[in-house]
């Protein structure tokens, strides 16, 4: 095994995958449409906005340095060297030059004739069926081919989908559409004018919140409800540009919003992250926060309340697709 330094590491770190296939293995390198490449060995592994998904695996990255160790099995000293060496024999001629950014084309998976399954896995967790039905109807949740995924969509102030979050039913799959815009989260926003604004990690914690609201004789759509599309792992910095960006699109939409209430998961993360958010918004919001009483998230409040069995990770890892 060869021995790599910090420098070679960092230097392989630079290149996106994009740029290395197109110098390097081109004849690897399929267009898929406008800005979205695949793979000639893998269909399912797309390339878009510099990141790339290998959606049949459940994995992805942003860097040549993860593909080659991901999906091509490579040791990291080999992958490093690797890189290293080839930019080192030609260097690249993409990589330095500087692009446009274009406008993210989101790419939905086809829907099911049926949604049976999603309906099914939702009211499993507790969700309450006209919830569901509603978010059905306004074409923010359905479930897809070929994979039965439930798909958590996410839409514009113009109603425009522009992001999707892909669920596996009964693994533990997570994704997100090619092409998806992470400012454009799933979100229900409150009808009428409202100030509040509650903030989730992921759309099934947002409608576990809007069920035991319901449950309780209160209006969900009094208030704004939003996730995060994830976790939230705060930075060093603490400037706006470093707060989740669904939450800093949200706020800029909704300039009536002046209380935030944060509903992260009650672990250490999500407090980490509540208490981030917290310190930059505090003085231009009242900033409150709202940890679930039972169990890590939301769901796993709902459904204990609800006399159900928490979900649990389940080792199997659901294939999905954006086409």
């Amino acid at each position: 095994m060869g021995y790599v330094t910090r420098e070679m590491i960092d230097r392989a770190k630079e290149m996106d995958l994009l740029t290395y296939l197109q110098t390097y293995e081109p004849q690897e390198l399929v267009h898929f449409g406008g800005s979205t490449y695949c793979t000639r060995e893998h269909d399912s592994l797309k390339i878009s906005n510099g990141k790339w998904c290998w959606f049949s695996r459940g994995i992805g990255g942003k860097t040549a340095l993860d593909y080659l160790i991901k999906v091509k099995e490579l040791p990291f000293t080999e992958a490093v060297e690797r890189i290293v060496g080839r930019a080192a024999e030609r260097p690249s001629v993409f990589h330095a030059r500087a692009q446009p950014e274009k406008p993210k084309t989101l790419l939905l998976p086809p829907k099911s004739n049926s949604n049976t399954r999603v309906i099914a896995y939702l009211k499993s967790r507790g969700i309450d069926g006209g919830l569901i039905e509603q978010c059905i109807r306004s074409g923010q949740l359905y479930e897809s081919l070929p994979y039965h995924n439930a798909v958590f969509v996410g839409m514009d102030r113009n109603g425009t989908p522009r992001y999707a979050c892909l669920r596996g039913i009964g693994t533990d799959f997570k994704g997100e559409a090619t092409g998806s815009d992470k400012r454009f989260s799933f979100a229900l926003p409150a009808t009428g004018e409202s100030r509040m604004l509650c903030v989730f990690e992921s759309a099934i914690d947002l409608l576990s919140y809007a069920t035991m609201a319901q449950a309780g004789g209160q209006s969900w759509r009094s208030q704004h409800l939003l996730s995060l599309a994830g976790v939230y792992k705060p930075q060093k910095e603490t400037q706006e540009h470093r707060l989740p960006l669904a939450l800093t699109q949200y706020l800029k939409d909704h300039a009536e919003i002046k209380t935030i209430c944060l509903c992260l998961d009650n672990d250490m993360t999500g407090r980490s992250a509540t208490e981030a958010i917290r310190q930059q918004l505090a003085e231009r919001y009242e900033v409150a926060s709202a940890f679930p009483r039972q169990g890590k998230d939301y769901n796993d409040w709902l459904c204990i309340r609800m006399g159900l069995q928490p979900a649990k990770e389940n080792p199997m890892t659901e294939r999905s697709s954006a086409r």
